[in-house]
């Protein structure tokens, strides 16, 4: 027995089935920024007023490149995430599309900007 009306089951509305894993990503990507953002706030402060050459060193290290990568790749993942849930529930028409679409643009860019200069760095 269904409690759905005729109606909803022949336009075929109710739940997409997609929400739940959106929001696990979201949480995962919550979960794992604390402590990359604790770690880079610390390494960060323990470096103080060094040299351009020593920051330019520890920034060649593995596993600091490692972590600021997995850094800049959760933020931006996370900050798609979040815009995304936001647009789709207070913007309607064709802005929905065009800023959804925006958003994942910039998101994905900067994220390989980030990328990129990191790497350049650490190689």
């Amino acid at each position: 027995m269904s409690l759905r009306t005729p109606l909803s089951e022949a336009k075929g509305l109710g739940s997409a089935k997609e929400g739940v894993a959106h929001w696990w990503f979201q949480r995962l990507t919550a979960i794992a920024l604390i402590p990359l953002a604790v770690w880079l706030a610390f390494a960060v402060s323990m470096l103080g007023d060094a040299s351009y050459e020593t920051v330019r060193a520890w920034l060649e290290t593995p596993h600091v490149a490692i972590l600021l990568i997995l850094l800049v790749v959760a933020t931006f993942y996370h900050s798609q995430l979040g815009l995304q849930v936001i647009v789709e529930d207070y913007v309607h028409g064709w802005l929905k599309v065009v800023t959804l679409i925006l958003i994942n643009f910039l998101c994905i860019a900067l994220a390989v900007i980030g990328v990129v200069a990191l790497l350049k760095i650490f190689l």
